[in-house]
């Protein structure tokens, strides 16, 4: 049993090869190992633009790193687009010949009970809350919280990423989940050649915060405190907008007047690399994540951390990183400030992160693990 090959169907993403959100990263990182095993790995990539832009769009094959992508129908326009994937994929992921359809998030899990219908067997990974983010309307919202109750109900076994989401569904639904966390690899550092060239960074010369630009990742809070903070440090606010245009523009209004406050734009690559490699601090301000693979990653690059105290942070740093109460400006303000004046515990906590994160959380490990339950 356990040497079984199984046919694998994987959809709620986006699309793969991509880094426009923590689900594709997953996504990715969970089917090109599972495609090295042996499986016969499927993904559903919606059609469309990336989030940043038509700018970022890259060409896919019908095959990748040994899995094969299929392009669902998809009306790309905010909002929408997720839910038209959704549908198409679930309807080719129960006419296809699959042993396993997993989903990924709860939207998307809305049209879990067809494959079920079909006697797929029908895994959900609950990448977070998503009916609490702040960008959905009411259509959207609700879609959502469909997804969330269809998973409690059709889904063979629903994955979570941390504890607190776990005791949300027992609490909720009385519904038990599996706590599998996402994972890290250890990257290569780089110096700064590229993001000095072009934002005129050095190694240690700026805080950084990478991930999308939406409400509940707290980037108002971190500019405002950041606006207080007296450092010639300069604060790097990396990532594209997802489907909150208007979000990211009021962002760049409240920090216009600071000329320490710069925004790249949607980063991949090697600029990526560099600007976790050369941080001084990397900063998670959220009031609500699923499981922050940006905390995962800044930290396998060694980078001291400050993170809001939600569960779904203080569990992934414990005792490795500097923490501050969520949505309080002035505690913020003050561990920047703390942060850019005591360097000897910046350096202690980098030297800790690496090897800390790296351990705890390995993909291969989690790949066991998703194919143990896929073959109960």
């Amino acid at each position: 049993m356990e040497d079984r090959k199984l046919k694998i169907a994987m959809l709620g993403h986006k699309r793969i090869p991509s880094r426009e959100g923590g689900i594709e990263i997953v996504v990715e990182e969970l089917c090109t190992r599972m495609a090295e095993l042996g499986h016969d790995v499927t993904c559903y990539n919606r059609k469309g633009h990336h989030v940043s832009g038509k700018d970022f769009d890259n060409e896919v094959s019908d095959t990748y790193k040994g899995i094969k992508i299929k392009n669902v129908f998809t009306i790309d326009k905010r909002g929408i687009a997720a839910m038209t994937a959704s549908v198409t994929g679930a309807i080719a992921a129960a006419f296809g010949k699959f042993d396993v359809v997993h989903f990924h998030a709860e939207g998307p899990c809305a049209m879990l009970w067809l494959p079920k219908l079909f006697r797929k067997r029908c895994i959900a990974t609950i990448h977070g809350l998503d009916h609490q983010r702040a960008k959905w309307g009411k259509l959207a919202s609700t879609y959502i919280m469909l997804g969330e109750k269809c998973a409690v109900k059709f889904a063979d076994e629903i994955i979570v990423l941390s504890e607190g989401v776990q005791k949300y569904f027992m609490d909720t639904y009385g519904r038990k989940t599996q706590f599998i966390p996402n994972g890290v690899n250890r990257p290569v550092l780089r110096k700064a050649d590229i993001i000095k060239e072009k934002f005129g960074l050095e190694k240690d010369s700026y805080l950084l915060f990478l991930g999308r630009l939406v409400p509940e990742k707290g980037i108002r809070y971190l500019i405002e405190a950041f606006k207080q903070v007296q450092t010639d440090k300069k604060l790097v606010i990396a990532g594209g907008s997802s489907d909150t245009e208007e979000f990211a523009a009021e962002l760049k209004e409240l920090a216009k007047n600071d000329a320490r406050i710069l925004f790249t734009g949607f980063v991949q690559g090697d600029e990526l690399d560099e600007l976790y490699s050369n941080a001084y601090l990397y900063v998670l301000p959220s009031d609500l994540e699923g499981m922050p693979l940006s905390l995962l990653e800044a930290m396998s690059y060694g980078n001291c951390c400050l993170v809001s105290n939600i569960e779904e942070s203080t569990s992934v740093v414990e005792d490795k990183a500097f923490v501050f109460k969520k949505g309080d400006i002035i505690d913020l303000q003050n561990k920047l400030q703390e942060i850019c004046d005591r360097k000897e515990q910046v350096e202690k906590y980098k030297n800790e992160a690496a090897d800390y994160i790296c351990e705890k959380y390995n993909w291969d490990d989690i790949v066991k693990r998703t194919l143990m339950l896929y073959k109960k």
